[in-house]
């Protein structure tokens, strides 16, 4: 493969100008995956694929490619030398083993445009000095990738990772960061102890909050309640991203907060639905990705088990890329509740909006095939908003009725094993068919 070299003009260009490029350097990926990687060598071999014609339309006449297989022929994937290699991360796989994906150095090049892009996109600049609450330990690819991209942005970065909470006030006290990069809960809590210890986190000098991991927004693109608190407390502006480990591709949103752009030069997105086949701009499915120009682990159709949907119309910021909506649940995570369909997500987002909860989650189990049983378990700050009330609320939003338990903050913490995690878990899937 060729040096690679971003392009950061392109999601400006006129649509027509952008699917040419795409087709381009996705008829290099193509012949690249068909050439060095063992998986699909013996795939286009075995289906009889020629290289000819629309690259883009010979995509989407291939099969995908999933997490399972990836763990399970997870060698055959890598299309270098092992000489070539010079970073592994692990990824969640199927299977009690993680994925391993490997970089090389023209990945991790990439990996740092990726993330300086995005960043800019957000209103970034070389001025800006960036606190990083996500580990770059532990075989983790993202909180390198952020480190990388603002390296290459010119900005400041400060690697405080996994750190108390202490830690990070002390590095806010001294060295002023103006933008904080992290999970949305971690920084809510963070923002809470500041407050605990009497001081406002909105007079820190935080100008930007850039949330990784969870969602802040809903369906329509609004803030989550999560995402108005973060807004508030930190007195900043609060940006969504979205991001896969396997394909080494994020999404960020820029200045106009309307979904995260996907750059062109980078990937191509698909929607599909639950027959496989793409979606129109604008309807959910499952996000499928193709990053381009990869040099160790080149990917072809990758499912990533995310919901998402494509927004419809060119982006205020005077972009043409396209845009992924908020991540709206896990494929996996789906719930067959008294005949109604639905995600996890949806009902995080009705707590959510109510201020007077300060803790849930959310559990399903299931008796037989196709029928879950879901019981949600919440504790108030204030407790005039009843156990009817927020069913009232869930099925004004769901359209049916899940069981509500009222329990303590304490019970919570203790289920969700919470501790310091920066990210918590407020779905537990105790179905035994899944």
């Amino acid at each position: 493969m060729t040096a690679w070299q971003g392009n950061r003009d392109l999601e400006f260009s006129r649509p027509e100008a952008i699917r040419a490029v795409q087709e381009r350097l996705l008829g290099e990926h193509l012949a690249y995956a068909a050439a060095h990687s063992p998986f699909y060598r013996e795939l286009f071999r075995e289906r009889g694929v020629q290289l000819s014609g629309s690259a883009l339309e010979t995509l989407r006449g291939l099969p995908f490619t999933d997490k399972k297989l990836l763990s399970e022929r997870n060698d055959d994937f890598l299309a270098v030398p092992m000489s070539r290699v010079v970073d592994l991360s692990l990824s969640s796989g199927t299977t009690c083993h993680p994925t391993a994906v490997m970089f090389t150095e023209m990945d991790l090049k990439r990996l740092a445009y990726n993330e300086e892009i995005s960043f800019a996109g957000c209103g970034m600049t070389r001025d800006d000095v960036v606190l990083l609450t996500c580990t770059m330990d532990r075989c983790f690819i993202a909180g390198l990738a952020y480190f990388s991209g603002v390296r290459s942005l010119g900005a400041a970065a400060i690697r405080n990772g996994l750190s108390s909470f202490e830690s990070h006030w002390e590095l806010i006290r001294r060295l002023k960061p103006t933008v904080l990069v992290g999970v949305p809960s971690f920084l809510l809590k963070l923002a809470r102890f500041l407050e605990s210890r009497g001081i406002d986190p909105a007079s820190t000098g935080v100008r930007k909050a850039v949330c990784i991991g969870e969602p802040i927004r809903d369906r329509s693109l609004s803030l989550l309640r999560a995402g108005e608190l973060l807004a508030q407390l930190w007195g900043a502006r609060v940006y969504s991203t979205y991001a896969s480990t396997e394909t080494i591709t994020s999404f960020c949103e820029c200045t106009a907060q309307q979904g995260g752009h996907l750059h062109p030069d980078l990937a191509v997105v698909e929607i599909v639905g639950e027959d496989g086949e793409p979606l129109p701009d604008g309807e959910a499915g499952e996000v499928v990705l193709t990053p381009l120009a990869i040099e160790g682990m080149p990917l072809l159709r990758f499912k990533t088990g995310d919901r998402g949907f494509l927004v419809e119309g060119p982006c205020a910021c005077g972009r043409n890329s396209q845009r992924l909506g908020p991540i709206l649940g896990r494929t996996s995570q789906m719930i067959k509740f008294r005949g109604t369909t639905l995600y996890p997500e949806s009902i995080f987002s009705v707590l959510d909006s109510l201020p007077a909860v300060s803790e849930y989650y959310v559990a399903a189990s299931s008796d037989f095939h196709l029928c879950d049983q879901v019981r949600v378990y919440v504790a108030l700050r204030d407790p005039s908003l009843s156990r009817e009330n927020i069913m009232d609320k869930l099925q004004a939003h769901l359209r049916v009725r899940p069981e509500v338990s009222v329990v303590t903050e304490e019970e919570i913490r203790s289920e969700l094993k919470a501790g310091t995690s920066r990210k918590a878990v407020r779905f537990l899937d105790q179905r035994g068919n899944l």
